[in-house]
């Protein structure tokens, strides 16, 4: 039998009681009028019966409107009366409570009904099934809200707007949230920057825009990186605005590289190259900052074209130079490390951040064609301070000076020839002098050889 039929059959039952019910209210009053007329002075006694008539009538009605309007398939509106953990009880002013499950509350996992709505709370709900013989009436929030999303959600997607969703769930690839569907936001569209593991968000409010739509596939696509995209341009330009050259800055280590490091500067990244991130030679960042630490920064440079902006650390702090004291004098012995070798010298670290250059003459007492024929990066030296110039951060050092000569190294001049043999080089004599000379030298031997001939002509 079913629902519709039954409440046909129950609607005819009820009519029938009551139209047996006026004719015994009829049959009544036809056996009290004989009395009645027999004695006039006795009042007209009112149909008794007549009340309960209508009132049983009243009662049949609420019962059919009640039956008729409550059915599988209709949207209704209620007030949640009790949450238990698996499932909320409702009031729709029906004959008894509806029940809506776990399931049903919600397009997402849950774990307590209480996660999804709270006493007193209006809820709109739609009837799935409904047993009065059993009084078990199940209502289901989670497709009215399925129904409403996917329209705000189009609309969303048209203007691009910005919403905000509590994370649901963490799954393999990425977060879920609950937005009336079930919504998926790609690890990919989390942050801006690589996130390794997102344990921690769920429970996070993000900031979210409509990224796909795709009622047919059930495919609803969010991005959170969208929205800071957005935010980071904007962002990014006033910053840049108000940035100067030698300006120093509080900032916070984002991230680590082999060759630097990047400090967020209200809001946008700067590079911090490993060349200034210490006075002193460093082989990788991490020997001076970690991720997360707070630092001062000095901006060197700044390239708004290409968005980038050079960052110093260690131009923020007193440098080597500043901090040098007496213990480096000329004419000092001091050790060193060698740092570099290049073919016409070394540079020596004679003190943190202070380094010197070996010319290559001073780097033996004999003669060598490259300083990497005696030294090699990484040496232990003693080295004779020869020059300091702070202004130009220079100084001057030996290797050699701070050795003993070897006996005959000292080679003894011998007089240079002339390009005619083993003559000895003629003295130096002012060159006007040996001109004269030379001229008179062949005036005479031509006078020899042409004296007899040269006298005809006088």
């Amino acid at each position: 039998m079913t629902e519709e039929t039954k409440i046909t059959e129950e609607i005819t039952a009820s009519e029938e009681v009551t139209a047996t019910e006026e004719t015994n209210v009829e049959a009544a009053q036809e056996e009290q009028a004989p009395e009645a007329a027999a004695t006039e002075a006795t009042p007209e006694v009112p149909a008794a019966a007549a009340p309960v008539a209508v009132e049983a009538e009243s009662v049949n009605q609420a019962d059919h409107l009640d039956v008729a309007v409550i059915k599988k398939g209709v949207t209704v509106k209620g007030k949640i009366v009790k949450i238990d953990a698996d499932q909320a009880f409702v009031d729709i002013g029906y004959k008894y409570d509806g029940t809506i499950t776990l399931r049903e509350l919600s397009s997402v996992t849950l774990e307590n009904a209480a996660d999804a709505v709270t006493l007193g709370q209006e809820v709109e709900l739609k009837v799935v099934s409904i047993n009065d013989a059993k009084e078990q009436l199940i209502l289901s929030k989670r497709v009215v809200d399925s129904e409403k999303a996917w329209t705000e959600l189009q609309a969303k997607l048209e203007s691009k707007e910005i919403f905000e969703a509590v994370v649901a769930e963490v799954v393999k690839g990425g977060l879920v949230v609950d937005v009336g569907l079930r919504a998926f936001v790609p690890a990919s569209m989390v942050e801006r920057h690589f996130v390794e593991d997102f344990t921690d968000y769920k429970g996070r409010t993000l900031k979210l825009r409509v990224k796909e739509l795709d009622q047919e596939k059930n495919k609803v696509i969010l991005s959170q990186k969208d929205v800071l995209d957005e935010e980071f341009e904007v962002n990014k330009k006033s910053v840049m605005e108000g940035l100067k050259i030698g300006q120093e800055l509080e900032g916070t280590v984002q991230r680590l590289t082999p060759f630097g490091a990047f400090v967020n500067i209200g809001g946008i990244d700067g590079l911090v190259h490993i060349s200034e991130m210490s006075w002193q030679h460093i082989d990788h960042p991490n020997e001076v900052v970690s991720e997360g630490d707070q630092v001062k920064v000095q901006v060197l440079k700044l390239d708004p074209q290409n968005d980038r902006i050079s960052l110093s650390l260690k131009a923020t702090q007193p440098g080597p130079w500043q901090k040098l004291g007496s213990e480096l004098q000329v004419g000092s012995i001091v050790t060193g490390k060698v740092q570099r070798i290049t073919n016409f010298g070394a540079f020596v670290e004679v003190a943190p951040g202070i380094e010197g250059l070996v010319h290559i003459s001073q780097v033996a007492h004999r003669h060598i064609a490259t300083p990497h024929e005696v030294l090699k990066e990484g040496q232990e030296v003693q080295v004779k301070i020869l020059d300091i110039n702070p202004s130009d951060k220079r100084i001057s050092l030996s290797i050699k000076d701070t050795e003993e000569a070897p006996a005959g190294s000292e080679k003894q001049e011998k007089p240079r020839s002339d390009s005619r043999g083993d003559r000895p080089e003629r003295s130096r004599q002012p060159k006007s002098d040996y001109v004269q000379q030379e001229n008179q030298k062949l005036t005479s031997t031509l006078g020899e050889l042409f004296g007899d001939k040269l006298s005809k002509f006088k």
